[in-house]
């Protein structure tokens, strides 16, 4: 499966083609589809570009990117930078009134339980975010929730690969030991990515495994060449022909 992630914690000055509003989101899944995404995950953002786990906020990015692409699974994010107390994110998982089909949970940050049982309540399939460099793993497996969430995504984050190291060789040795770590305790989906310069050299090793991957403007905004990627769909198109 190959996910495609359409903005991120990104402003629009990082990038023009960057999608902000429901209806730019609705237009950027349905062009990434198009071009072979299967799956959508997303931030919901106010109109002035903040990120939002606010209701009616998120109803209307999910509702107009539903309407775009019927049948595509579409997921949003719970970050801690959107509400940082975990009590108040739950709250708010529990006042959406339309239910994104997926949420993603980052499991180093404080309450990721609180959150994750707040969204399994509601019927939303729980991703478990487990960034490299950080515990994130061995909290997973002992929080209970390793046979309760749809999938893990193992990501691979810049300057904490290999105690430091930044290039593909040390973010593959950091993603295969948090695969190792986890195979302790979890035998479900699990989905590899990366981000900035770890983007494509992850998603490389995620293909060689035959694990599911992820890429769009939220991860990388450029292509394998290095070149400034145009929007979410190029990024789809050059992850599918390898």
């Amino acid at each position: 499966m190959l996910q495609v992630c359409l903005n991120g914690a990104r402003g629009r000055a990082e990038h023009p083609a960057l999608p902000v509003s429901a209806e730019e989101l609705a237009t950027a899944a349905r062009a990434a589809v198009a071009a072979g995404a299967e799956d959508i995950h997303l931030h919901p953002k106010t109109p002035d570009g903040v990120d939002s786990l606010d209701p009616v906020v998120l109803a209307r990015a999910v509702a107009c990117v539903r309407e775009a692409v019927p049948g595509v699974p579409v997921g949003v994010t719970t970050g801690a930078w959107t509400a940082p107390d975990a009590a108040e994110r739950a709250a708010l998982v529990r006042s959406w009134t339309v239910l994104p089909d997926t949420a993603s949970v980052n499991w180093h940050e404080e309450g990721a339980e609180r959150v994750a049982e707040a969204l399994s309540e509601r019927g939303v399939g729980v991703e478990a975010g487990l960034f490299t460099g950080t515990d994130a793993v061995g909290r997973f497996l002992a929080s209970g929730f390793a046979r309760r969430v749809l999938r893990v995504l193992v990501e691979v984050v810049p300057g904490t690969a290999a105690a430091g190291g930044v290039g593909a060789a040390a973010g593959a040795e950091a993603a295969i030991a948090a695969l190792e770590e986890l195979r302790e305790g979890y035998r479900g989906a699990v989905l590899l990515h990366g981000e900035a310069e770890q983007a494509w050299p992850v998603l490389r090793l995620a293909a060689e495994r035959g694990l599911d991957r992820r890429i769009g403007l939220e991860d990388t905004l450029t292509l394998p060449d290095g070149r400034r990627a145009p929007d979410n769909a190029a990024l789809v198109r050059a992850a599918l022909a390898g």
